[in-house]
């Protein structure tokens, strides 16, 4: 009885998620094809501040390269923070100067403050582009959360004290042509206290895009939103009043409880056409407890196949990636799909070396 009630409320979910889409309350995001999904690649910097150890910037940098080289285009590749706070996060500036940068690609960088934007506006004045190369970056990220208690435990403000800084930030920024990209951090559950109003997400959401923000990312980084939970934050934060339309809308799931991949399929359902994902399933959060990793980039690939859905990204390039990096750290690979392709190619190699050997005798 108790999977029938869990499939019921699963499917009484994704229903709703579609009447919406289907009565217009909720469109295709804008683009040439809307088929299309952005997949934003998070590992090598939200995938990477949570490791314990200090990481080589030498390192980040060819996770950078290789993963641009297995065809994702969206790549953020670093932090502006103190780090004091973040060490996990020193040589950003590094990062950016040796990393592979390719044509049409974006790689994001989080900026928590005026100081740390300071401090890549210097960067980028010591390395402008030439000609015939492409700008260190020409975005940068922004950050608050869905509750005080969260807001205060990350970075020692409340929300509006939050906003009131990110301000400055994002109107330097833009001045200074740079684009901008919001997060809004525990947006289903709060480590603190408990269920998020999602109403109070969707202030936040507008006061972010208002500010100049030209997409906001709405991050489950407990990883507890299920899908009902989810159905209902995104029916409140794309309502009619003032609603959020998908096409400003982003999605970032940590699959503490293995709902990640559902929670995806309920925002395409949904018009949203933005996911962040981290390669090898990277990640976790300092300030939630038992939080696990984002979903991997690998298993997000993997499941738009054949959904009629266009994605960039070679899906065995970044499997690739995805073994690799989790080996450079000593951690397991968290990507299911990763794994299983991986294993199957190498049981494809050992049957071809016993073919050759059995020909050979």
């Amino acid at each position: 009885m108790h999977h029938r009630g869990a499939a019921s409320s699963l499917l009484s979910s994704v229903k709703r998620a579609r009447d919406l889409f289907r009565t217009g309350r909720c469109t295709y995001a804008t683009s040439a094809n809307p088929n299309h999904v952005r997949i934003v690649e998070v590992g090598p910097r939200d995938g990477l501040q949570n490791e314990k150890a200090i990481i080589p910037p030498q390192l980040k940098a060819e996770l950078v390269t290789r993963l641009g080289r297995a065809g994702l285009k969206n790549i953020e590749s670093g932090s502006f923070v103190s780090p004091k706070w973040v060490p996990q996060m020193a040589g950003t500036a590094e990062v950016l100067t040796s990393m592979e940068r390719l044509e049409g690609n974006h790689y994001p960088v989080l900026v928590p403050n005026v100081k740390g934007l300071d401090m890549l506006l210097s960067l980028l004045s010591e390395h402008p582009p030439s000609p015939s190369s492409e700008p260190l970056t020409d975005e940068i990220a922004v950050f608050t959360a869905a509750t005080d208690a969260f807001s205060l435990a990350n970075t020692n403000c409340t929300i509006a004290e939050s906003l009131e800084r990110l301000q400055d930030v994002t109107g330097q920024a833009l001045s200074q042509g740079l684009r901008v990209r919001g997060y809004v951090s525990v947006v289903a559950v709060c480590p603190y206290t408990g269920k998020v109003d999602p109403l109070r997400v969707k202030a936040i959401t507008r006061a972010l895009l208002d500010m100049g923000c030209y997409e906001v990312s709405l991050g489950d980084t407990v990883g507890a939103g299920t899908p009902a939970a989810i159905t209902e934050l995104l029916t409140t934060v794309m309502g009619d009043d003032r609603g959020v339309p998908p096409s400003k809308l982003a999605v970032h799931f940590h699959d503490t409880y293995g709902t990640s991949l559902i929670n995806i399929f309920l925002a395409l359902s949904m018009g949203i056409r933005t996911i962040d994902a981290a390669v090898g399933g990277l990640g976790g959060c300092p300030y939630s407890p038992g939080a696990t990793g984002n979903v991997a980039t690998e298993d997000v690939l993997y499941a738009l196949r054949d959904s009629g859905h266009e994605v960039d990204g070679n899906l065995d390039a970044v499997a690739e990636v995805g073994a690799w990096i989790s080996a450079q750290l000593g951690r397991p690979n968290a990507s299911r799909a990763g794994k299983a392709l991986l294993a199957r190619k190498e049981r494809q190699r050992d049957g071809g070396a016993a073919e050759s050997v059995t020909a050979k005798l």
